[in-house]
């Protein structure tokens, strides 16, 4: 597979091809995440609450399984861009290599601390219950996630998009079909419960690894994984951790931001917990198809930057901001619309659809200046700058928000959190414009200095 059209094909269709795959097992992925949630939500509304508690530690485990692979990601297309093959190769297998370490430190780390990170949000046994159970047998899958995390960003990097999306999809349809199934008891399947959820979720991604494989061994890629490559090379593993740990804390900045707004928001009830855990799994419709285009971009950069492009570096990212804004108005016209129904969709409680609505109508506000900041962040991941990317995920998930909601619920009540997303967006949106323009001027500067 020649992986050279992604300097020489037309910048738009370009971008098209490469993110539209992505955007499509986004949205079915963002779809898996509705589903499964209204499912546990017929269990009871303390397994729904006890599932926004561990989405944090969820989310961190994707965190490192995803933003590792993209350190290995932008190695990988930043060396094929300058058609060094066999550095691309020892960046494949090193990465591959420390994936499965820290699978297997993640695993053991998050089921022990789970019980005690439940205890610190809620005094409610059966929620804390359901949260155990639910993730002793979620976590158990954390080597699978991570391989699979890496696998799919390798085929990214050499443009290989449907592959990813095939498997991806594969995997969530698998997940909607059981998580019924298992959770309810279905012919001669027995009813789990929350177990069934969790069990569903493990399947599916087991699934999506299987496809990796075997597209792997039968239709060969550029990139080898190989005990040849396994030389210890320090340059390569300082790249693969100067971009995969910013990007590891970039994904994982959303669980600390939501643990700390579970802080705040137990003064005053819990159905603000489940509100926000709610929020965030409708979210996903809007970001995670953001993020397909950002995954589709992310290679494109990080070619055309390693092969000396800079004009078209700079018409992806105008592009791939006019189409992750797109997304956003949408986003935001349909939770100002009907974001009653929106939650109806998780919960029949009056007083909880009524909270769900004013915080949904509140936060859509900062929508589309979000496009600006999500887009920068994976530009410059893209790029390979993973510190000027974590200082925008910095401020959008810590430095900004949390103060905020901090402030705002001392004026406003729990009402001044929502408040804080709104206001931590704008004021991120006009710091990522002023860190993206910079580094590409710093970076054009450093460029020219060096070609002389």
């Amino acid at each position: 597979m020649d992986e050279k059209f992604m300097k020489e094909k037309p910048v738009l269709p370009l971008i098209l091809s490469m993110s539209l795959p992505m955007v499509l097992s986004m949205l079915v992925n963002s779809l898996y995440n509705i589903v499964d949630s209204f499912f546990v939500a017929q269990i009871s509304e303390d397994a729904m609450t006890a599932l926004s508690l561990v989405f944090p530690v969820q989310n961190f485990i994707n965190a490192v399984a995803i933003g590792f692979a993209i350190g290995i990601n932008a190695a990988i297309a930043f060396y094929l861009g300058r058609e060094e093959y066999s550095r691309a190769n020892m960046a494949a297998t090193q990465g591959m290599v420390f994936a499965v370490i820290h699978s297997v430190v993640i695993t053991v780390c998050a089921i022990s601390i789970i019980p005690t990170f439940l205890r610190v949000f809620t005094s409610s046994e059966p929620v804390i219950d359901f949260g155990i159970r639910y993730s002793v047998i979620a976590f158990s899958f954390t080597f699978i996630i991570i391989l699979g995390g890496t696998f799919e960003k390798i085929f990214q990097a050499v443009g290989n998009m449907k592959v990813t999306m095939i498997s991806m999809i594969c995997g969530c349809i698998a997940n909607i079909i059981l998580d019924p199934v298992l959770i309810f008891g279905i012919g001669f399947f027995p009813a789990m419960g929350i177990e069934g959820a969790a069990l569903a979720t493990g399947i599916g991604q087991t699934i999506t690894l299987a496809i990796y494989l075997v597209v792997y061994f039968v239709r060969p890629i550029r990139i080898r994984i190989s005990r040849q490559f396994l030389t210890f090379d320090k340059n390569t593993v300082f790249k693969l951790y100067f971009v995969g740990i910013p990007a590891t804390l970039n994904l994982a900045l959303p669980s600390v931001l939501i643990s700390a707004l579970n802080s705040i928001l137990s003064l005053y009830s819990e159905v603000y917990i489940l509100v926000l855990g709610i929020y965030y799994k409708l979210q996903t419709f809007l970001y995670l198809p953001a993020n397909g285009i950002i995954q589709g971009m992310r290679p494109l950069i990080g070619y055309n930057y390693g092969a000396g492009e800079q004009k078209r570096v700079k018409e992806i990212y105008n592009i791939v901001l006019c189409m992750s804004s797109v997304i956003m108005v949408l986003g935001t016209i349909i939770c100002l619309l009907i974001p009653g129904q929106l939650i109806n969709l998780f919960t029949h409680v009056p007083e909880t659809i009524h909270t769900g609505k004013i915080a949904l109508r509140v936060i859509s506000a900062g929508f589309l200046v979000s496009a600006i900041s999500v887009t920068s962040s994976g530009a410059l991941e893209g790029l390979g700058k993973g510190m000027p990317s974590l200082i925008i995920s910095l401020c959008r998930y810590i430095i900004i928000i949390i103060p905020s909601a901090f402030l705002f619920s001392k004026l406003f009540g729990a009402v001044g959190v929502w408040n804080a997303f709104w206001v931590a967006e704008f004021i991120t949106a006009i710091i990522s414009f002023f860190i993206f323009h910079g580094t590409i001027k710093y970076t054009r500067k450093a460029r020219t200095v060096k070609g002389r």
